[in-house]
């Protein structure tokens, strides 16, 4: 905008000026990015209402030709479904067992966000990475968070979890597991049932943030199989799951049956409905 231009223009201290004018650049260029996605979404959802481009061209006063193009290129609306601008994916950190003053990640976390980060970069968002400490501790209360951690290594992610209408974490002594409170059924590994399976069991959610000012994308297997499963999940069909609950508070199970040598996943299921949190009031 003219003004803001302005602004950053009569800056004195060219340091400064370089710093305020690069992240000035940055928010540009996300909004130009998801308002080519806005762009895109508005020509599928008018020509699935039964519109042709012609139409939808004439009543926009745009030309037929660059409707069509609209409409095959940008960003893909269902990217939406992760978040806008910059989305940071956030993984735990373990304790070194030979060191007490280190911390790693997993190599089954670091696979799983990296494939998160993939999933997210093609859909031209931005993407940044943080961490769970050791001790649990996380600032949720940001924007564009898509966490893979579950209750047992986080206070704060036990609480948001807590905050589901209608799936609960629960722990016995076989393990963990999910529970549809709804219909009173419970989701349990393969891993630790008799005999023992190639499947895994994860939960999949957008849930409030503690601020109440925004939401948490939380993703979360009883082992990292079903985490890996998510990412799965999402990567190909993740249309289907934009199209179901949009932007909106939402949670479900998933179940992931995966490779017993690779531990790849082969499959994936929606074991509840795609619950939306928002009609179950």
């Amino acid at each position: 905008m003219p003004g803001e231009l302005e602004r950053i223009a009569q800056i004195e201290d060219p340091y400064v000026l370089l710093r305020v004018a690069t992240e000035r650049l940055a928010e540009a260029q996300h909004e130009v990015t998801e308002l080519a996605r806005l762009r895109r979404r508005l020509i599928q959802d008018l020509h699935a209402q039964g519109l042709s481009y012609a139409q939808i061209a004439q009543a926009a006063g745009l030309s037929r030709g660059r409707i069509h193009q609209i409409r095959h290129t940008g960003p893909a609306p269902e990217g939406a479904f992760l978040g806008s601008g910059e989305v940071t994916i956030v993984t735990p950190l373990r304790p070194d067992p030979t060191r007490s003053d280190r911390s790693f990640v997993a190599l089954d976390d670091l696979n799983t966000g990296k494939r998160l980060e993939d999933l997210a970069r093609t859909f031209d968002l931005d993407v940044a990475a943080d961490h769970v400490s050791v001790s649990g501790e996380i600032d949720l209360n940001r924007s564009g968070l898509l966490v893979i951690c579950g209750p047992r290594m986080s206070e704060a992610m036990r609480l948001t979890y807590e905050k589901d209408p209608v799936l609960a974490w629960e722990r016995d002594d076989v393990g963990w597991l999910l529970r549809d409170t709804r219909t009173g059924e419970g989701f349990r590994s393969g891993q630790e049932s008799d005999p023992r399976r190639s499947y895994d069991i994860a939960y999949l959610g957008r849930l409030p943030r503690p601020d109440g000012l925004g939401s948490v994308m939380a993703i979360a297997g009883i082992h990292p199989e079903g985490s890996l499963g998510v990412v799965h999940l999402l990567t190909t069909d993740i249309a289907t799951l934009w199209g179901q609950v949009g932007t909106e508070r939402f949670s479900v199970v998933v179940g992931t049956e995966y490779d017993p040598d690779s531990h790849e996943p082969v499959r994936t299921e929606l074991l509840t409905p795609l619950y939306r949190h928002d009609e179950m009031a």
